[in-house]
């Protein structure tokens, strides 16, 4: 019996000791395990890491090298770069011969693409011309540095910068004067404070949906203007930069502004490359962010020099300022605009095309084109008539 108790102890004691060695065992083993598996989560991030990197360096950098051999082959056929001074160089298109000459000045952001079926049309008539602003479309923004003298009173990117500038391209280009200035938006604005100030160069001013000054003492405008607006275009340039833009035009997400079955494809490359650089995009924001400023450059200058008596004024409006906006900011550009006609230019010609919006000279081209035509033939010589 005794004997029987010792062999079974030794049996426990036997079992004991294979235990232990088993976890004795199993510990490195278990050990082992967790270095390997950080190494592979390691790993794994890494290379996460990695792809996230291309993804954020390359479309950028690809994006910069497309624009930079975009920006020689794209630029608008007979049109040149003139050196206005200060560093800047102003892209100017123009087509057709004669006179009267006529000069357009493209919506807030935009470049002169937008004027190419009114252009086109009025060419058979006379000489017309369209420009880019200093930093939109092909024309090269000043360096800050080389900025000097009288240009330091106007900020850059708003109407008084602006029509400096335009001042100097028509100077530089030897246009004939006086001829007809037509704007359109911030264009306008522009148009009102070159015909206040170089009153004798402009014999006709031709206003396509103006933006009335006070539309910005309206908080619901401001409102839209500084928190809806500009914000999306904010988020344009960005895409711009990221090369995000280049990406979704080739996917087929994002389209330009100007589309239909007469666009040249010259035309739809040059809206896709200005979509996708970030410098045009930089100066549409500040376009935009600076209107305030501009609005409140020309009632000064409307105030202290008004228009005079030569120069005739016509106004071009549609049913509303753009049909994607809610009725009431619409209704109120129209209240404000017709305070701005009846206060500053009671004799202007009145026109109103059916149907159209701040996008007319673009989406119904034919309209605008049919009364400027009428205005050229107006003023056209009667040599040149004959």
């Amino acid at each position: 019996m005794q004997r029987k108790r010792t062999i079974e102890k030794k049996q426990t004691d036997s079992d004991q000791n294979n235990s232990s060695k088993t976890n004795s065992s199993d510990k490195p083993s278990g050990q082992n395990a967790n270095p390997v598996s950080q190494e592979g989560l390691c790993s794994r991030v890494l290379s996460v890491g990695k792809y996230l990197l291309l993804c954020i360096i390359i479309p950028p950098f690809l994006n910069y090298a497309s624009l930079q051999r975009e920006g020689l082959l794209l630029q608008p056929e007979g049109g040149q770069l003139i050196d206005v001074g200060l560093g800047q160089k102003m892209y100017l298109t123009c087509k057709g011969t004669g006179q009267p000459l006529v000069v357009l000045d493209a919506p807030t952001g935009m470049s002169s693409d937008v004027w190419f079926q009114i252009q086109d049309d009025l060419s058979q008539l006379t000489k017309v011309c369209t420009y880019d602003r200093v930093g939109l479309g092909f024309s090269k923004r000043t360096l800050q540095n080389e900025t000097t003298g009288v240009e330091r009173v106007w900020r850059e990117s708003t109407t008084g910068r602006m029509v400096d500038d335009l001042h100097r391209l028509i100077k530089e280009a030897k246009l004939p004067k006086p001829f007809i200035l037509v704007g359109s938006e911030l264009g306008a604005l522009n148009g009102r404070f070159y015909s206040h100030i170089h009153d004798w160069e402009v014999s006709d001013l031709v206003l396509i949906d103006p933006i009335p000054e006070d539309i910005f003492l309206e908080d619901v405008w401001q409102q839209y203007w500084y928190k809806e607006l500009v914000p999306y275009l904010q988020t344009l340039q960005f895409s711009a930069a990221s090369g995000l833009s280049r990406l979704l035009l080739i996917a087929g997400w994002m389209q330009p502004p100007i589309t239909g079955e007469n666009i040249s494809e010259d035309l739809i490359r040059r809206q896709k490359y200005l979509l996708s650089n970030p410098a045009h995009q930089s100066s549409s924001v500040d376009e935009h962010f600076f209107l305030n400023e501009s609005v409140s450059q020309v009632r000064e200058i409307a105030t202290y020099k008004p228009l005079s008596s030569r120069t005739s004024v016509s106004v071009i409006t549609g049913d509303y300022y753009d049909a994607l906006l809610p009725a009431h900011l619409n209704l109120a550009v129209e209240k404000f605009q017709e305070q701005l006609l009846a206060q500053t230019y009671p004799s202007a010609k009145q026109i109103k095309i059916p149907g159209a919006d701040r996008k007319m000279i673009y989406k119904k081209p034919y309209e605008v084109s049919k009364h400027l035509m009428k205005l050229v033939k107006q003023k056209k010589p009667k040599q040149e008539s004959q």
